[in-house]
């Protein structure tokens, strides 16, 4: 039997996971010295490099002193807490990559405590030593702290610390004295972490993730559980839903570097990938054929926020995606389902073309809206909706714990700020010139709050939340104060015209852009919406006048990431999301209909 172990890397954002499991994929000989590696092997999506965040897990396998080491890749964020749990469920030991300077940060915390609970042994790694200013024994303290808060075990608090610099290439026991290489921190995973147990009897494996090829169609990823599967032959998938499918295994394949390697049996403990199956889901078993036993099946939490989804059906529609049609985005709708498991989608009654999506929060819809627009679709979505609960009859909503760091001079804004979003301080901490402030606030009260947390904090906040649980109904929050401009007509805007309009607001467009009518151009200074004509050009005449034929000078416009775009709509808006443009818009777009709906 070859020696294995399964370890999941646990980082915040930045701290240098992906740098490190390069260093590890280069010590096991898996690049050639010199080849060029490419940057960043495991966050491969585009999405995940520009956010820097990692959404989907992936697996990567080394090689080192015959032992084989799987690295499983987490995700960092809470709002992807269907990911997390099903990724540490294939691991034995977790690596918990801190940064020398900064910690362990909120969102660390939320994978960390998935991993204790499960059982997982960790191994702390603190990375970045050479950063000047650093301060690895205080970041050994906070660590130790946090475990012990989120009722670490004994065994688990005893944990082995390595200090390195992955980026410089080295990982030692003591971080003043830099080494040459970082066997040592893979001598310590060999030794610390234990090897998957050998369970034997009949076949069980729980599949945990999908990959997809386009040759072989879905392919079913997960670890062996217990006995041996071997290729070609007969096994009986158990569905979440209690129903039995007998089938047969095609192909086996387990990972080594980066990729899939063909093989005819896989032990237990191994992690691998089965070709071939066809009706399947994340969390089914797949078990012996004569006498199947299901493993229990992947708890997920809950969706704590909906969405409107629709098709584009503004005068701009098609000009840039496509897939515009409501069967293109229902079906692509379906496809997501099949992997991003704390997704729900339901029709909307009485229409073909909306949908309502739930999700895990705010930036779990993005991603996914995001991801949609780069595959060239387009579609309209409304403002996200927090998903109410009646429980023992009362009326109660998902509550978050939100931890804002901010520079000392900054701090009574921010409580100020969500106290009005009916938040309640929970703690507050200095740390240097820093505080460090927790809250509970309703999910509702999170929607908008990131915008006026930078603007108000010079862009200086550091702002996470995780979900927590749900409690009793807050009361009302105030939302946006204030209205729209809306434009008029459907054309060309003027630099003449946005000038003659820029006291009464700020503009989302610049002069020379399309727009149509319905279309939100911008924010009124006053609470109410204004409708204005942004494609009224200058009345030319032949009399020259002085004084009159003063350049436009035009405010440059506002630029809202989709993100901003969700927060900042109203109720009776849309965001219209296309592969090249995201524009606001009214959901009624003619305005005298909007007048007379608003009358009745």
């Amino acid at each position: 039997m070859q020696d294995i172990r399964n370890i999941a890397i646990i980082a915040h954002v930045d701290h240098g996971k992906t740098t490190l499991v390069d260093k590890m994929m280069l010590a096991g000989n898996l690049f050639r010295e010199g080849k060029d590696m490419g940057q960043q092997v495991l966050d491969s999506n585009d999405l995940e490099r520009e956010r820097g965040i990692t959404i989907l897990s992936k697996n990567v396998s080394i090689n080192y002193k015959g032992t084989k080491i799987n690295i499983i890749d987490t995700p960092g964020h809470s709002d992807f807490g269907g990911e997390v749990e099903r990724v540490l469920n294939m691991a034995d030991g977790c690596l918990l990559l801190v940064d020398a300077f900064e910690g362990p940060m909120p969102q660390t915390r939320f994978v960390l405590q998935k991993a204790l609970q499960i059982g997982l042994k960790p191994i702390v790694v603190v990375n970045k030593v050479d950063k000047p200013n650093c301060r690895p024994e205080e970041v050994y303290e906070m660590v130790f702290d946090l475990m012990f808060s989120l009722n670490a075990t004994e065994d688990q608090l005893d944990f082995p610390v390595v200090y390195g610099s992955a980026k410089n290439g080295w990982m030692g026991e003591d971080y003043k004295t830099p080494t040459t290489d970082i066997t040592y921190l893979l001598d310590k995973i060999v030794e610390v972490i234990p090897a998957p147990k050998v369970l034997e009897g009949t076949p069980q494996m729980l599949i945990t993730s999908l990959d997809y090829s386009s040759y072989t169609g879905r392919i079913a990823v997960g670890r062996v559980h217990r006995g041996t599967l071997t290729e070609g032959m007969g096994v009986t998938i158990s569905h979440r839903d209690g129903s039995l499918e007998k089938t047969k295994i095609k192909e086996l394949h387990t990972f080594e570097g980066m990729g899939h390697v063909r093989t005819h049996e896989v032990g237990s403990g191994d992690i691998c990938a089965i070709i071939g199956l066809d009706h399947f889901e994340i969390g089914d078993t797949i078990c012996d054929a004569e006498n199947p036993e299901p493993l229990p099946p992947i708890s997920i939490d809950e969706p704590t926020m909906s969405m409107l989804f629709t098709i584009n059906d503004s005068p701009f529609f098609g000009r840039e995606g496509k897939w515009c049609t409501s069967r293109h985005i229902y079906e692509r709708l379906r496809k997501e389902l099949e992997k991003n498991l704390a997704l729900r989608v339901e029709e909307m009654e009485g229409y073909t073309d909306r949908w309502i999506v739930s999700g895990r929060g705010v930036l779990h819809l993005s991603v996914l809206i995001e991801t949609m627009r780069r595959e060239g679709y387009e579609l309209q979505v409304g403002q996200p909706q927090v998903i109410y609960k009646e429980i023992d009859g009362m009326k109660c909503e998902p509550v978050e714990e939100l931890t804002i760091n901010v520079p000392e001079e900054f701090a009574s804004k921010m409580i100020d700020m969500v106290t009005r979003r009916k938040g309640e301080m929970v703690s507050m901490e200095s740390q240097a010139d820093r505080v460090n402030i927790e809250f509970d606030i309703p999910s509702r009260g999170i929607i908008g709050l990131r915008t006026n947390v930078l603007t108000a904090s010079q862009g200086e906040a550091i702002m996470a939340h995780r979900y927590k649980e749900y409690q009793p109904f807050k009361g009302e929050i105030s939302r946006r104060v204030n209205g729209s401009m809306v434009a008029m007509e459907t054309g060309t805007a003027f630099a003449y015209s946005i000038d003659k309009l820029q006291d009464r607001g700020k503009f989302f467009i610049d002069p020379g852009e399309e727009v149509y009518a319905g279309q939100v151009v911008g924010e009124h200074v006053h609470d109410n919406d204004l409708v204005v004509n942004v494609t009224k050009a200058k009345q030319l005449t032949n009399v020259r006048a002085s004084g009159s034929d003063e350049k436009a000078r035009i405010i440059p416009k506002v630029v809202m990431s989709l993100e901003e775009c969700l927060e900042y709509i109203k109720a009776d808006e849309l965001v219209e999301v296309t592969p090249k443009s995201m524009r606001m818009r009214k959901a009624v777009l003619d305005h005298l209909e909007r007048k007379r709906l608003n009358k009745d």
